[in-house]
Formats: C-alpha cells, sequence, structure tokens
C-alpha cells in the first residue's frame, strides 16, 4: 500500500499555505457560527422575509397549534438543526486539520489519504452551503427558492434595523463558500500526486524487468572484462568486483607457460 501513494509531498510550501488558510477559515466560521448560535438573527430574517413576501411565515407552527392542524415542516434554511449542524462541523473541521498538521509532521499525511479527508470534508461543507441557501416551499404562496438575504441587497429589508443580521448572515454564507471551495481545490493536488506515485511505480517495475531481461545481465565476469563493461557490485548476488590484481591472480593461479613446456 505504501508503494501506491506518495510518502512525501511534491509541493510541501503548497501544503503549507492550504493549513494556514484552512486555520484562518475555519477560525472565522467559529466565530461567525457562534455568534448565529442558538438563534440570534435567523427567526428575524426569516420574519422579515416574510413581511416583504419573500418566504413563508415563522408563525405558521404556532398558527398550526391554534388551529389543530398538522405541523408543517420547518425550511431547512430557517431550521435550528442548520445553526447547530454549522457549530458542528467548524469544531470537527479544526479536529480534522490538527490531526493532519501531526500526521504530516509524522510523515505519514499521505496524498491518497488526503483525497479521502477532503472528499468527506468538501461534503459537509456542501450541505452547510446549501442549507443557508436552501429553498423555502412550505408556504405554497410565498415559494422561495433561494434565501433571500443571499440572492437580494439587504437594503431590502422591512425592518431597516435588520441590516446589520442580514450583513452577518451574509458574510457568515460567504466564509462557508470560501472553506467549500479550499477543501475542493485541495483534491487535485492530492490526486495528482497519488495517481503520480503509481506511475513512477509502473515505470520502476519496468526498469526492472528491462534490465532482468537485458543480455548483459547475463554475462560472466570475464566477459564483461574483455567488452568493457563496468563489473558487477558486490550489492548484486554472485558478483564480484573484478580488477588488474585479481585477474593477475587468477593467471599465476594456473599452469604456467614454461613449466608446461618443460613437462
Amino acid at each position: 500500500m505504501v508503494l501506491l501513494i506518495g510518502r512525501a509531498w511534491r509541493f510541501p510550501k503548497v501544503l503549507l499555505g492550504f493549513f494556514l488558510l484552512e486555520f484562518a477559515g475555519i477560525v472565522t466560521s467559529l466565530a461567525l457560527f457562534g455568534i448565529a448560535a442558538p438563534d440570534l438573527y435567523r427567526t428575524v430574517l426569516w420574519g422579515d422575509g416574510f413581511n416583504n413576501g419573500f418566504n413563508s411565515s415563522p408563525a405558521q407552527i404556532l398558527y398550526a397549534y391554534a388551529n389543530y392542524r398538522p405541523l408543517p415542516k420547518t425550511p431547512l434554511v430557517w431550521s435550528h438543526f442548520l445553526t447547530s449542524f454549522n457549530v458542528v462541523i467548524s469544531v470537527f473541521s479544526m479536529f480534522v486539520l490538527l490531526i493532519k498538521v501531526v500526521l504530516n509532521v509524522m510523515g505519514i499525511f499521505y496524498p491518497l489519504l488526503s483525497v479521502f479527508i477532503h472528499v468527506m470534508l468538501s461534503c459537509i461543507w456542501a450541505v452547510s452551503v446549501y442549507g443557508q441557501a436552501g429553498p423555502d416551499r412550505s408556504d405554497p404562496q410565498h415559494p422561495s427558492s433561494v434565501a433571500w438575504y443571499v440572492s437580494k441587497s439587504c437594503q431590502v429589508t422591512f425592518n431597516k434595523a435588520n441590516i446589520h443580521y442580514c450583513e452577518l448572515a451574509k458574510g457568515t454564507f460567504a466564509v462557508s463558500c470560501i472553506m467549500l471551495a479550499m477543501y475542493i481545490l485541495h483534491l487535485p493536488l492530492a490526486i495528482f500526486l497519488t495517481t503520480r506515485a503509481k506511475a513512477q511505480k509502473a515505470r520502476k517495475s519496468s526498469i526492472e524487468s528491462h534490465d532482468k531481461q537485458s543480455p548483459d545481465s547475463e554475462l560472466t565476469v570475464d566477459q564483461r572484462w574483455e567488452l568493457g563493461l563496468p563489473p558487477k557490485t558486490p550489492a548484486s548476488p554472485g558478483a564480484f568486483p573484478v580488477t588488474p590484481r585479481t585477474r593477475a591472480f587468477n593467471t599465476l593461479s594456473g599452469a604456467l607457460p614454461l613449466r608446461s613446456m618443460a613437462k
């Protein structure tokens, strides 16, 4: 498995830049989501949008209770679940960032592992972005495809005192989009390094197989000496370095010409 993935990042400075940008974005999102929780401006903007005819009314739940009617489903964009979800994913993202930094220091933050991590983070932040800009079709008379504070200017607020809340919601949505884009942009780099490691492994295997099939690998020591090829190193099994002195001793160990003539 280690051979299929890169052990080190080719662009460590780029990775460090991603870490710094991610840290800044997570701290900002933690602050904005923490300010919005549990319900600083969610219901206020919901009601302001209804007064302008942009979306449903937050009083529809009370109306259903009073008239013993089935409770309507609260749109995700105005739900308490989305507010809590945003806080949870920002804390979770900070935890994952700390893990990534530790793994990178230990040298085991492989690109393939980075792909899985950032796919997961991209998915949960995509849910957050969709929820903040999500539709509101619970009231057939006032359907909305996109949250009004995202698609419209904050100057259209029914109550001008809510402009600050609208700008705060816009800023939170913008930070969420930046976080999502950051995680998505991290994926091509990690995927490129992963596929490059596999290509390197395939090229290395082809070179090794070519070396094994090469006729030079089957030559003896004397044949390599006569052809002027470099000798095999001691790391090769069964091969020893050949020097002129070694060749001279090998010659002396045989039958000398004068001795054979005397016989």
